[in-house]
């Protein structure tokens, strides 16, 4: 094969290296257009879920302040609570209830005397409380007296 490089010839080839130069520039050009545009639409997308997050984030930092706020103001007015009179008995009796309470799960034999006790000296204090005890007292004078039965007061006079 004895090939002979005329002017034309090697015009030719070159002028098919250029094209296909051209053509691959062109493809190179299409491609990378493509992927700045797809770029651009992850970056504005990134910049809605960014801006979106940033609002609930400063929502959330906003509202855990005004918790944190409302805590303290409920923590002061417990204390401020505490401190008024007769709260330290309260408590205390708070404490004693739940001390016995626990003794008479350990204790069988004395839990039930204390219920008796315990539901007699409730029914008393709410008669007490409701003021018809107090009532029946100053109207029959000292010789009469209230027993509570089943949550039903009835008048006893002592003969």
């Amino acid at each position: 094969m004895n090939f002979e490089f005329t002017a034309e010839t090697v015009l030719l080839i070159i002028a098919g290296i250029l094209f296909g130069g051209l053509l691959s520039y062109i493809r190179s050009y299409i491609i990378l257009r493509k992927h700045k545009k797809e770029l651009k639409e992850y970056k504005d997308h990134l910049d809605r879920q960014m801006k979106i997050t940033n609002t609930g984030n400063s929502a959330l930092v906003t509202e855990l302040e005004k918790m944190k706020q409302d805590n303290e103001n409920l923590r002061i007015s417990v204390q401020t609570l505490n401190q008024k009179p007769g709260r330290a008995e309260l408590r205390l009796l708070n404490i004693y209830d739940a001390a016995l309470r626990k003794m008479m799960a350990q204790a069988p034999g004395f839990s039930t005397a204390w219920e008796n006790s315990l539901q007699e000296a409730e029914r008393e204090y709410e008669a007490n409380e409701s003021g018809l005890k107090s009532i029946v007292s100053k109207v029959f004078g000292s010789g009469t007296g209230v027993v509570n039965d089943n949550n039903n007061i009835q008048q006893i006079e002592n003969k």
